[in-house]
């Protein structure tokens, strides 16, 4: 179980637990892949609620690796989520919440929900 004050998220991966986590890192990580300049940006860019897989899998993965845990987005992509896209949309919205400092209750209540691809 995580440290939610460290904005640790709790995800069930392939059957295996996990401890998930955006840290500063991931944080950079992910201003990278989504072309945003600094955390202001990238807190817009999620903003507006809508999420492709590949986006899913890009906070996911960075959530994995902030974790602490070795694996490559491809590896991070072949996992399944008991609940399907639904779950994997949760996840990313806890990381969001707790690495924005949003309330994990309002995260939950109002869930990001994928773009149609």
């Amino acid at each position: 179980m995580g440290n939610a004050r460290r904005g640790d998220v709790s995800a069930v991966l392939e059957g295996k637990s996990y401890t998930l986590r955006l840290t500063l890192g991931a944080l950079v990580e992910l201003e990278q892949a989504f072309g945003a300049d600094d955390l202001v940006s990238l807190s817009a860019r999620f903003e507006g609620g809508r999420l492709s897989a590949r986006d899913l899998l890009r906070i996911i993965a960075a959530g994995v690796r902030g974790g602490g845990v070795s694996m490559s987005d491809d590896e991070v992509a072949g996992l399944w989520v008991e609940g399907g896209i639904p779950a994997y949309v949760g996840i990313a919205s806890r990381l969001l919440a707790a690495a924005f400092g949003a309330p994990s209750a309002q995260a939950q209540s109002h869930p990001i929900k994928p773009q149609n691809v």
